[in-house]
């Protein structure tokens, strides 16, 4: 097989084979590598709002993934103590619909597209151990097969898409330019038989100091996170010796005056509960002299906020748009890296920041639950407020909305002047 290529791109889920495809349809020769072998389950959030269904139907993968039989959704029931947001979100990109697809079905869907295209080669179970440097730039990878072989690639590029934990981020020597530390720890559990009143739809609680999450993904199956405070020793000693048990009576106890201590009651756990236990919300430097980072290898968000998959297909694009603008890359490295860079942070910071609010233990103050308040007596906040998680709508439409209300303007009227 070829030694040499264009790009390798080493982690081969959401970003990466994404990465790959976008870059083969760009005329790219790519390498695709990863350190499992699909169809394989990871933690995550895995969420698609209708801004990401528009890039995964423009990709041609988006039939194959509803024909696993994972249900779409059009509503959202955001309760924030006493303040129920209850809406459907925005039409973007001409979609209505979101998709929560379990990472088994959709990590294996894609990197079968990916690996199916003309340009790119893709070979699973290889551990990249070492990047190659030559002269101050990454020109390889040097790593092992599942079988003990190890093997040499080399390419004018190198991106890691392995992660938040990226070996190539760390062995290239990326500058971790923010971070911060969670107060939550995170617990996630599929349960069968969760009842919901009406449709389908997603959900998201913040009490106190607790937070839960539910949507409907696939196998009939309904994905439920709790998180609480890192600092909560009797909750960190519960569910370290009984996981289900300590879920079930943190929703029972934790959200009251919400729906899902009785929604939970006939539900059954169909697979062990995985937790996540201290994580940073950061951001890394994107690129340097032969290497480049993208998904959460570049930037990991609170999975509080589920914008990490449809981070991950605008990464990949981002990516793909900046390098097919420079014929000579290695004249330009540092234009091309600042480049990626702010247009990365253009299109994600607002949601990285909002990640970062979401990830401290902090209480609502009295002017954040007026606002809160606000939107949820509005229509027209509501989904300006929905309309920031699918892109539909910015904070600056989210901020007129509730502006109005304030200013007593029937929605729909002129600014005040």
């Amino acid at each position: 097989m070829k030694r040499h290529y264009d790009v390798i791109v080493v982690g081969a889920r959401v970003a990466g084979s994404t990465l790959a495809y976008e870059m083969a349809k760009a005329g790219y020769e790519v390498l695709l590598l990863d350190k499992s072998t699909f169809p394989s389950d990871t933690l995550s959030t895995h969420n698609f709002y209708g801004n990401s269904l528009a890039m995964l139907r423009e990709m041609g993968v988006l039939e194959e993934l509803l024909a696993t039989g994972t249900p779409t959704y059009k509503r959202a029931v955001v309760q924030f103590e006493d303040a129920v947001i209850d809406g459907r979100f925005p039409e973007v990109m001409g979609e209505t619909e979101c998709l929560c697809i379990r990472r088994t079905h959709l990590d294996d869907i894609l990197f079968k597209h990916a690996a199916a295209q003309d340009r790119v080669t893709a070979i699973e179970g290889f551990r990249v151990a070492e990047l190659i440097e030559e002269d101050g730039k990454v020109v390889g990878v040097e790593g092992v097969r599942k079988n003990g072989m190890r093997e040499q690639f080399r390419a004018k590029l190198v991106v890691g898409a392995d992660g938040r934990n990226s070996r190539v981020r760390g062995l290239a020597g990326s500058e971790c330019l923010q971070a911060v530390p969670t107060d939550f720890a995170s617990y996630v559990g599929y349960f069968s038989n969760y009842k919901q009143d009406g449709e389908l739809h997603a959900e998201l609680y913040k009490m106190d100091d607790k937070i839960a999450i539910v949507f409907p993904t696939s196998d009939n199956l309904y994905v439920v996170g709790v998180m609480f405070p890192l600092e909560d020793e009797d909750w960190m000693e519960r569910f370290k010796v009984l996981p289900e048990q300590a879920m079930l009576t943190l929703l029972e106890t934790g959200f009251a005056g919400t729906p899902l201590a009785e929604r939970m009651r006939d539900a059954e756990l169909a697979m062990p509960i995985k937790g996540l236990l201290g994580y940073d919300n950061d951001w890394h430097q994107g690129m340097g002299p032969g290497w480049a980072l993208v998904g959460d290898a570049l930037t990991f968000k609170d999975p509080a906020v589920g914008q990490g998959m449809q981070d991950a297909l605008y990464g990949a694009r981002i990516l793909t748009d900046v390098l097919s603008a420079y014929p000579d890359w290695d004249a330009s490295w540092n234009e091309m890296a600042g480049v990626y860079q702010a247009r990365m942070e253009e299109k994600m910071m607002f949601h990285f920041q909002l990640a970062c609010q979401f990830t401290k233990n902090n209480p609502f103050t009295e002017e954040q639950r007026m606002v809160n308040r606000l939107i949820a007596s509005s229509p027209e906040a509501t989904s300006a407020f929905l309309g920031t998680y699918n892109r539909a709508a910015g904070p600056h439409d989210l901020g007129q909305a509730i502006g109005r209300l304030v200013q007593g303007a029937a929605p729909g009227a002129a600014e005040p002047a």
